[in-house]
């Protein structure tokens, strides 16, 4: 009798959602052309979202994701959906972004992959648009989501929250949009990106860049294997342990080996077999040319370019503001959300998320999130 032997799935050139895969709850908005900072233009732009909750003029609450997270906040996985909701245990009927009170609104980024105009997305022509896509920045995010805002006939909001990534498209909100913003909560973002963090950075899209399978940012029709699966698996191993701490590595993994086998005869620690996981969830669902386009708005990341100095432009926030930071944060400390709670008015003190989770204390820690946007909208 033949064993039978399993076939390994090859990873597709890109995990983007594209026209024709399942809409799920998607919803799009089509905004027509804009003109970016860097003076390029988008025709046809669309922006991918979902919402939760109903609309009563004056309850819009904006939930922007981070990196690699899209409009999917709540709910299961599932056809279009391949995770579930990033925030589901904060954000439904009953619970602390109580969608029986706030009509809730996630759209994904500019740049992104899950349905907003992004590298993966057609461009004029009908090819991806690759290494045609024009670089964008933070403020291009956001410039996008207040003419998307503007669509939904939303002109402020009640809320902006956002943490990581959406913490500076939230903070650029409060900062370009002030009359529009009425609260503002900060997770686990800076003012700026540091060098530490452009550091930590470099080598991520070194891996994709220098993958073979990246052909210059143009590989997303080709084959399943061909693309630069690879290089944006390293790449998420890297990312990844900037969002954890040693001691969680510590007390989950510690040197023991993955169960069957041995790191002495080829085989892998545990915590080698947790990261490669990670990175092969993520290269089925994620695009490379996003994870590079958006890591450049990333580094570029500075409110107070062309403001003057920091104090100058946090100084121009008018929403009630709450700012929270995890202590075991090791990709942006705690310091840095001090310093934002320091210059933006009446933000008081920063709320500490004691955590072992470090960075994706903002996703993890329900219980302690919970206790701080009660008091944001309650105040």
């Amino acid at each position: 009798m033949t064993e039978l032997q399993t076939v390994p799935v090859l990873p597709p050139a890109t995990g983007a959602w594209r026209e024709g895969d399942p809409v799920g709850d998607r919803r799009f908005v089509d905004l027509g052309a804009i003109t970016l900072e860097g003076g390029e233009t988008l025709p046809d732009l669309r922006v991918a979202y979902e919402t939760w909750g109903r609309f009563d003029g004056t309850n819009a609450v904006l939930v922007l994701h981070a990196l690699t997270g899209d409009s999917h906040v709540t709910g299961e996985a599932g056809l279009g959906h391949p995770t579930p909701g990033w925030w589901t245990a904060l954000v439904g009927p009953g619970k602390a972004i109580d969608t029986d009170r706030w009509f809730v609104v996630a759209p994904n980024v500019l740049g992104g992959c899950q349905g907003t105009t992004g590298p993966a997305s057609p461009a004029p022509d009908g090819q991806a648009y690759g290494s045609r896509f024009p670089r964008t920045t933070v403020r291009d995010q956001v410039a996008v989501e207040a003419l998307f805002a503007d669509a939904l006939s939303i002109g402020s909001w009640a809320a902006v929250l956002g943490g990581s990534m959406g913490g500076m498209r939230a903070l650029e909100w409060a900062v370009m949009y002030p009359a529009r913003v009425e609260r503002l909560l900060l997770l686990c973002s800076p003012a700026a990106a540091s060098a530490d963090q452009i550091a930590w950075a470099a080598p991520q899209l070194a891996a994709i860049r220098e993958d073979p399978g990246w052909h210059g940012g143009d590989y997303h029709d080709r084959p399943r294997g061909e693309g630069p699966h690879v290089g944006l698996g390293v790449a998420r191993r890297i990312a990844h342990n900037t969002y954890r701490t040693a001691e969680e590595y510590d007390t989950r993994f510690a040197r023991r080996p993955q169960p069957g086998e041995d790191p002495e005869d080829g085989g892998r620690f545990a915590i080698e077999s947790y990261l490669d996981h990670h990175a092969e969830k993520l290269v089925h669902r994620f695009d490379a040319g996003s994870y590079v386009e958006l890591t450049r708005a990333m580094n570029g990341h500075d409110v107070a370019r062309g403001r003057g100095s920091p104090a100058e432009a946090l100084g121009r926030v008018t929403a009630r503001t709450v700012v929270a930071g995890s202590v075991s944060d090791r990709l942006y400390p705690l310091h840095q959300q001090e310093e934002l709670a320091a210059l933006i008015p009446g933000a008081g003190e920063v709320h500490r998320i004691e955590s072992p989770f470090g960075h994706d204390a903002f996703l993890i820690e329900a219980r302690r999130l919970t206790q701080i946007l009660e008091e944001l909208f309650a105040r």
